[in-house]
């Protein structure tokens, strides 16, 4: 039987990535207590993500919706950033840098002129520029650019940082943390009160029964896993792989790229992310592959085939890392965040590829609804409800019964 703690937390969070650790600090500083349960807190897809805040270069046709959202997050961006920094004591390698977008050739010209248009008809700001513009602004740019997007409202941010610096806030907030696996949701008359941790076979050897009054499921990709959910509330999330390389700029060298490029290569989407520490990231493929995280000769050589063409200098830099992650996709592309059927379980999770950029936002609407029980109106075309029933049929397999 599992060994049941002498007391409940108001908040229970499974998953300890950016999207968990927002809303466990947010929580937190509602007064709430607040554990977290994952094995490698500030872990997960944050290590391998760009961290491009890209509300703008990122709009797609059928998001509108999400867009709303987006920006929403993107313009709390700078004073979250600043509370997280002091909150820490850490630098999240936030930069207002701007974002470049470019065409190699004549249809993806036509498509970011395209993609102009709808960002001015959602009221966005960007300003289309001619080949030659482009390549005054970032001069290591090829000469065969078509054109571009000038974006000075979409930055970036450090993942990595950002994760760490969320653990050590959720730390002096008073957050706990349990580095076990969530092997089961405990669910007692209909209502979910806790999880049983694994075993870790230390000091506390056996499975736990961790006790709270909601939980939230926030553990990205993973959060279809986790055993006991009913089938109802099961979140829709799917992996989506993205292969990541990480370059550096050597000491002394010349300026290399002074904002984030982006462009469509061959169909592919890439982009180049310059930080102030000389690493530029390069990345991402977009892979329906399951659970695979192999990083495999032909995701490299595409993406450095790729950058070289839209930046034929690249490949005199230095190659320190390669990676790839697993990013949580929802069938609309956009996240889960809110109360589900089960009363007592939350969901915060099916971010896609805007993981950090909703990370504000996020944090923000979780802590709300989980303190006063009322959910944002800017949250309301996202709640678990719309995909009420719809299971996909890969979080059926049985296979998937593994701790979270």
């Amino acid at each position: 039987m599992p060994r049941t703690p002498s007391e409940a937390t108001d908040v229970l969070v499974v998953g300890g990535g950016i999207i968990g650790l927002v809303t466990a600090w947010r929580s937190a500083q509602r007064g709430l207590s607040v554990a977290v349960v994952d094995p490698a807190p500030g872990g997960g897809a944050a290590q391998v993500a760009a961290g491009m805040l890209a509300a703008v270069t990122e709009l797609h046709y059928g998001e509108q919706t999400l867009l709303g959202l987006n920006v929403a997050s993107a313009r709390r961006y700078p004073q979250f950033a600043a509370e997280l920094s002091e909150a820490s004591g850490q630098d999240l390698g936030y930069r207002a840098c701007g974002t470049l977008a470019v065409a190699l050739d004549a249809d993806d010209r036509a498509h970011l002129r395209e993609l102009h248009a709808l960002q001015q008809k959602s009221g966005l700001e960007s300003e289309w520029l001619s080949g030659r513009d482009c390549r005054r602004l970032e001069p290591m740019l090829a000469p065969g650019v078509r054109g571009g997007l000038r974006v000075d409202g979409d930055h970036q941010i450090d993942p990595r940082r950002l994760a760490s610096a969320l653990v050590t806030a959720c730390e002096r907030a008073g957050v706990t943390f349990h580095r076990r696996w969530a092997e089961r949701l405990h669910v007692v008359r209909d209502r979910a009160c806790g999880v049983v941790l694994s075993g870790d076979g230390g000091s506390a050897p056996g499975a736990a029964l961790l006790a709270a009054d909601q939980i939230v499921l926030a553990a990205g990709s993973h959060s279809g896993r986790l055993a006991g959910v009913p089938d109802e509330v099961v979140p829709p999330v799917r992996p989506v792989k993205g292969q990541v390389l990480r370059l550096t700029v050597p000491p002394g060298y010349a300026p290399f790229l002074s904002r984030t490029v982006r462009a469509v290569v061959r169909g592919s989407h890439l982009y180049l992310v310059p930080r102030v520490n000389g690493e530029l990231v390069v990345g991402a493929t977009s892979e329906e592959l399951g659970w695979d995280t192999t990083v495999t000769a032909g995701g490299v050589y595409e993406l450095l085939r790729d950058a070289h063409e839209l930046v034929p200098g690249i490949t005199e830099l230095p190659l320190t890392e390669t990676c790839a992650g697993l990013r949580p996709g929802s069938p609309d592309n956009a996240p889960l965040l809110g109360p589900t059927a089960l009363p007592g379980l939350l969901l915060a999770t099916g971010h896609h590829r805007n993981g950090v950029l909703l990370t504000p936002v996020t944090g923000d609407v979780m802590a709300q609804v989980l303190a006063t029980g009322e959910l944002p109106e800017e949250a309301a075309a996202f709640t678990p409800g719309r995909f009420c029933g719809r299971v996909p049929g890969d979080l059926s397999d049985a296979s998937l019964e593994q701790p979270v």
